[in-house]
């Protein structure tokens, strides 16, 4: 399996410098030396940009993070397994019309994902070629532009997370900013000025071919319905590139803020500024949607942002209890969305129960790892033992009649008299789970022999 590994390794390698893509210099010692990336956000170290995107190990570093992150095919119906082989046939030609700014992407494929809070959230997927192409430049502009942005821009960002966002916020808020200011800026993603994005670009970047090349993703269309449509703003979210895109054109917006001396956590769009007064915060909102009006080009949804007390709004999916002393807390919405994911797991199907607990099991140790980190166990320890009730429900629905449940209950130990009276309720099944008998039937320790995990607060920094 190694040497296999090994030897598509050596070969996509080999196709990656084909066509005279630069490679590594060698020391004289004969060890590699990376081609030089000279310096961040400067103009003048980014004329000769394409050649370093098609260096070869920024390309092989491209193809692994595609292959991993998977995804549907676009429009051309091109899977990620069958990138490898398409790139060893045709990529001196792709390489060549990227070197003289003549590659042109496909158009995306729009697909619709619910959002938690209703309605839909428009995706566009490139097809896995450009995918691959997208990868390869943003590694190397993400290299030299990340290090000029906000300190306070958590979103998209190597080595920052949604929580330290959360924990900045909850510092504001410590400090005795007891007023949030919630932007929400209103399709964002579908309304960014294609113009004003390329001058940004434009004031970092001097190589003439990467332009073009990222205009030309911007501008690939959408195929929708089987029709392909112009697209003249906007940057599809699902490409690699999208993310990079965005917190470039709210650069603008953290500087302008960092000018006036505002307290703020953004991550992508979502924007909290914090303040001491409810009439600062009013005064704050109108100038800032002003300036991402006018000079944005971008809308602020009005319906969606307010000027309140922290513990009244949610910021990534957390909110704060009030106080001196502001705790995170899961926000309600994220705790109904995650009640409405266990229903969904455990609802009855043709699956057995150690199917069914092994799905519960994933999304219970994912949904941990993020909103393990409130500080509030009590809410975690309801979320157990209702989890462990839901369970304790199905078990009892699934038995169907009392003879079957009389039967059950004594095969469990349960006494004969306690076991007969559980048996003949004419209570419901939820009404049922909370009774003596199936909480001796199934403690808590049968659920972790059975592997389901346990939510706990997790320690954090």
């Amino acid at each position: 399996m190694g040497s296999t590994r090994q030897k598509n390794r050596q070969m996509m390698l080999a196709f990656m410098t084909e066509g005279g893509s630069e490679t590594p210099r060698a020391d004289r010692g004969g060890a590699e030396q990376p081609v030089s990336t000279r310096g961040h956000g400067d103009p003048a170290s980014t004329d000769t940009l394409m050649e370093e995107v098609c260096e070869r190990n920024n390309l092989w570093k491209a193809l692994k993070a595609v292959r991993s992150n998977k995804g549907s095919p676009g429009i051309d119906g091109m899977t990620v397994e069958k990138l490898g082989r398409h790139l060893e046939k045709h990529w001196p030609e792709v390489r060549s019309q990227m070197m003289n700014g003549s590659y042109r992407p496909q158009p995306v494929k729009r697909v619709e994902i619910p959002k938690p809070d209703g309605g839909v959230r428009k995706l566009g997927i490139p097809t896995v070629l450009d995918r691959f192409i997208q990868q390869a430049v943003l590694q190397m502009l993400q290299g030299k532009w990340d290090a000029t942005f906000s300190k306070h821009s958590f979103g998209f960002r190597p080595g920052r997370s949604a929580h330290q966002a959360v924990s900045l916020a909850q510092e504001y808020i410590r400090q005795g900013r007891g007023w949030v200011v919630d932007l929400d800026l209103e399709k964002f993603f579908d309304k960014v000025n294609h113009d004003k994005l390329m001058g940004q670009i434009g004031k970092r970047v001097k190589d003439g071919r990467m332009l073009k090349l990222i205009r030309a993703f911007l501008n690939a269309g959408v195929m929708e319905d089987g029709l392909v449509k112009p697209t003249d703003e906007g940057t599809p979210q699902g490409g690699p590139l999208s993310p990079l895109l965005s917190n470039l054109v709210l650069d603008e917006l953290d500087r302008k803020l960092e000018q006036r001396g505002h307290c703020f956590v953004r991550y992508a769009d979502d924007c909290n500024i914090y303040v001491r007064s409810k009439q600062a915060g009013e005064r704050v909102m109108k100038s800032v949607t002003r300036f991402i009006t006018e000079r944005l080009k971008l809308k602020v949804n009005e319906t969606k942002s307010a000027v309140a007390r922290p513990a009244e709004r949610k910021f990534l999916g957390f909110s704060f209890t009030r106080g001196k002393e502001p705790k995170r807390r899961i926000a309600p919405k994220a705790l109904d969305r995650f009640k409405a994911r266990i229903r969904e797991l455990t609802r009855r199907r043709r699956e057995t129960y150690p199917q069914m607990i092994a799905k519960l099991a994933v999304y219970l140790r994912g949904w941990q790892g993020y909103f393990g980190k409130c500080q509030t166990p009590s809410v975690l320890e309801d979320l157990n033992s209702w989890i462990r009730r839901r369970m304790r429900s199905m078990i009892w629905r699934a038995w169907k009649h009392g003879k079957k449940r009389f039967a059950e209950l004594r095969k469990r130990g349960i006494g004969k008299d306690l076991a007969a009276q559980t048996a003949g309720s004419s209570h419901g099944p939820w009404r049922i789970s909370g009774s003596p008998a199936l909480a001796i039937a199934f403690p808590d320790a049968f659920f972790a022999r059975s592997g389901l995990p346990k939510l706990a607060v997790r320690q954090t920094a």
